[in-house]
């Protein structure tokens, strides 16, 4: 392999290593993701720096690269993506052994990609197809193996305190205290689309401090540091706070193939066919599991 093989840029994309590499961009994503290649993360796009790479191409030319593809990766047993109360209690209540780490759905995608977790929950919509998750899924995940799963429909909208001028719409926010979402979250970019729609400015808003989390954004306005959230009816009535339905959202969870058929994975799934989490999912309100399940999308 020499100099001229390389492309003649700073950094190299999957592909451009792949084909350098003479392997598929499935396995890029193993090496990258288990660290056993230098790389970097950007809008969920892996690039490769040309000098690390030669570099470690030296590096590695003792046992050759083909003995360090022939290594599999494995994906760490963490949840990532968005918090859902649901989902949220069914991990625990079925003692699968998946930790999470919820920091909003771009961001789980983003680390999913990555290698950083077994399974990721979303809600990202597109706004242009009118569909949930299948379209940011098969923009940065289409060389994982990975599967995209029905979790949920949740009914999300305004929550706010019993007592206080309950609000028709977005349009009647102005003047009101919202609870901002992270910019990684489904949430923030949902609220901002629609916002858009209603002719809503934005800048035109008070907004208190960022909430990260389902529970922590409906608790906020439970305390009275806010008075609006963007939240979801299950938590709404959790709280004891009243709701205004606004959208029907579609929950997925995208999960890597290999660990579908694992223990932890396995386990929670099958208490997520059982009649404690059908109970649990009515009781808390706002919530349609009948898809429960089903393949939306297939890598």
């Amino acid at each position: 392999m020499t100099d001229s093989a390389f492309p003649d840029h700073e950094y190299l994309t999957v592909k451009e290593l792949a084909d350098l590499l003479r392997l598929k961009e499935r396995k890029i994503y193993d090496l990258a993701s288990s660290g056993k290649v230098p790389c970097s993360r950007a809008t969920g796009k892996l690039l490769f720096a040309a000098s690390e790479i030669r570099a470690w191409i030296e590096q590695a030319k003792s046992g050759g690269i083909s003995e360090l593809a022939k290594e599999s990766s494995t994906r760490p047993p963490i949840f990532l993506g968005s918090h859902d109360p649901l989902l949220d209690w069914a991990i625990r209540q079925s003692r699968c052994g998946l930790a999470t780490y919820y920091d909003g759905s771009l961001d789980g995608l983003e680390r999913f990609v990555c290698g950083e977790g077994v399974a990721a929950g979303l809600h990202i919509h597109d706004e242009k197809a009118e569909t949930w998750n299948v379209q940011a899924v098969s923009q940065s995940a289409s060389h994982q193996n990975a599967v995209l799963i029905a979790f949920a429909r949740r009914r999300r909208g305004l929550v706010f305190r019993r007592g206080d001028a309950a609000p028709l719409g977005l349009s009647d926010l102005v003047g009101c205290r919202i609870v901002p979402r992270q910019a990684e979250s489904g949430t923030d970019t949902l609220f901002r689309e629609l916002a858009l729609k209603e002719g809503l400015d934005l800048s035109n808003l008070e907004f208190s401090e960022v909430a990260r989390t389902e529970d922590e954004a409906v608790e906020t306005v439970r305390r009275g540091a806010a008075d609006v959230a963007f939240g979801l009816e299950a938590v709404a009535c959790s709280y004891g706070l009243e709701f205004l339905p606004i959208v029907e959202e579609h929950f997925s969870l995208l999960v890597d193939r290999k660990a579908w058929f694992d223990e932890p994975m396995k386990k929670l799934m099958a208490f997520c066919a059982s009649q404690s989490f059908a109970n649990r999912a009515q009781a808390y309100g706002g919530y349609n599991t009948a898809e429960l399940g089903t393949v939306i999308w297939n890598a």
